[in-house]
């Protein structure tokens, strides 16, 4: 049993830190600040949450899989919000994409 946990822990952490890794080399990567949001919100949580889920196996403990639990859901509801809220403020300030293809929040002119 304690192999089986090991196991999980180490392969929670790798795919945790591979999805980190990502969003950063997203970050520095791309070359607007949408895209980077994209990378840095949805990859960067996917990170931590595994980190998360490797802590939890790791403890086997009801108090501490709650708080990782409640954890969880806290990144996965306020993640995706602060990604909106800081991409909705750069378009507002008048940041705008590199490479548009289109831009569905222009305002049309008729």
């Amino acid at each position: 049993m304690e192999t089986l946990t090991q196991i999980g822990v180490i392969t929670a952490v790798l795919i945790g830190t591979a999805f980190s890794i990502t969003g950063v080399l997203g970050y520095f990567r791309l070359p607007d600040v949408y895209t980077k949001l994209h990378a840095s919100g949805k990859v960067g949580v996917f990170g931590i949450v595994l980190l998360l889920v490797a802590t939890i196996i790791a403890s086997l403990d009801n108090f501490s899989a709650g708080r990782g639990l409640i954890l969880i859901l806290l990144l996965l509801i306020t993640g995706p919000v602060t990604s909106h809220a800081i991409s909705s403020a750069a378009y507002r300030l008048g940041i705008r994409m590199e490479q548009a293809i289109r831009d569905d929040l222009a305002k049309k002119s008729s």
